[in-house]
């Protein structure tokens, strides 16, 4: 059993093994439910958008796009990855 304990602005964190358990990366939200006699079952709420096709197709719509070689590429690449 894991302890948390509640800050003083009433937030609670929880442990990383709590986090992998769930599955949960940072960023990510859960969901409460209250079950009778005070307690509560979290889960991960799914990381798969919602929305529809038609919000997808548009989203980067009028994004300028820069084309780049296959020699730009591969400087790019190489400079990456001596980082």
């Amino acid at each position: 059993m894991t302890i948390i304990a509640i800050s003083p602005t009433g937030n609670l964190t929880l442990e990383q093994d709590l986090l992998a358990h769930l599955g949960l990366r940072q960023g990510q939200k859960i969901d409460v439910e209250k079950l009778p006699n005070g307690e509560l079952k979290i889960h991960a709420v799914s990381a798969v958008p919602q929305g529809s096709i038609e919000n997808l197709i548009g989203m980067h719509k009028g994004a300028a796009i820069k084309s780049l070689s296959i020699d730009e590429m591969n400087e790019i690449i190489a400079e990456k990855w001596a980082n």
